[in-house]
């Protein structure tokens, strides 16, 4: 049987270590990326490696018909919610056209599921269903949120139309070792990497934004069950949020960061609050966190540190 997955973005943050969980479970990895955001370091050197955009149909063709995978683990996109707002058709282009071009190869090389990385941190937009349950209406509030929701689309009609399976997973905010500080980054690694350099760390607006910070390990063993369970939509975060100045609080005693609290201009697109339901996830993947935000936060500083 081939147990071949095919991982996009495999060199990024999320992608490489979901990458690496495909691995540790016995599966033979193939990773796509064109390296804008990842690093070729962070390719496990199991895995291999192909240099190529999503949004090149030749170059996918080519790949998928030597790999012919069972399963694409799709986590390439670009993920700026504030660049997504200056530069909505590079957006469109790379997450959605880019998507479809994904879906195409595997439809035409016999995958039987595509995981597609979307988000909960970004779609729902703002909502008084907190947690959110996947069954909330989204509205997402910016162009990478709503560039999610449209791959999510085309995933559901690639499967009335043609029979490949999918689980998008919206994840919350991901967090934890090789996340970059600059581009793409989350606060924890904007945080974490200025605290250890003694550098001021400014929070956006008043702090009190809530969000869902779920660890990047568990994002991969997520990532891992939807390979054999599920099918549609699921939320992959913890139930349970964090403001901003409760994270800045917890890694600036684990960095030991002697500088003071600074307050920034709030910034435009971003929701107030963001919590996930992972309940469907529990149920139908048997997937649940099991990184707690203190220890999560430990071990992404400590590996900012080698």
């Amino acid at each position: 049987m081939n147990n071949t997955v095919i991982v996009t973005g495999g060199a990024g943050f999320i992608g490489s270590h979901v990458a690496d969980a495909f691995l540790a479970a016995g599966y033979s990895v193939a990773v796509i990326d064109n390296l804008h955001s990842g690093d070729v370091a962070n390719v496990n050197p199991q895995a291999r490696f192909y240099h190529a955009d999503i949004r090149d149909a030749e170059a996918l063709e080519c790949i998928f018909a030597a790999e012919q995978p069972a399963l694409v683990s799709h986590q390439a996109a670009l993920a700026d919610v504030r660049q997504s707002l200056q530069c909505p058709d590079l957006y469109a282009e790379v997450n959605i056209i880019g998507t479809i071009r994904v879906l195409e190869a595997a439809r035409r090389h016999g995958a039987h599921k595509v995981i597609f990385a979307s988000t909960g941190g970004a779609i729902y937009g703002e909502t008084d269903r907190i947690p959110t349950p996947e069954d909330t209406d989204a509205h997402p509030l910016d162009f990478y949120g709503l560039s999610k929701l449209v791959g999510e689309h085309y995933l559901s009609s690639y499967k009335h139309n043609y029979g490949l399976d999918y689980c998008a997973l919206r994840y919350g905010n991901v967090y934890g070792p090789r996340q970059n500080a600059k581009g793409e980054a989350g606060v924890v690694a904007i945080f974490a990497t200025r605290m250890l350099r003694g550098e001021q760390a400014t929070i956006n607006g008043d702090g009190r934004q809530t969000r869902d910070f779920v660890y990047v390990g568990d994002v991969a063993r997520a990532n891992v069950l939807a390979a054999t369970k599920g099918s549609g939509v699921y939320n992959i975060g913890t139930g349970v949020s964090a403001d901003i100045n409760a994270v800045f609080s917890h890694l600036a005693r684990i960095t030991e960061y002697a500088l003071p609290e600074v307050h920034g201009p709030a910034k435009p697109g971003e929701v107030r609050r963001s919590c996930l339901d992972p309940s469907r996830a529990r149920c139908e993947l048997g997937w649940e966190p099991s990184v707690t935000l203190e220890e999560g936060l430990m071990r992404t500083a400590r590996s900012f540190t080698r």
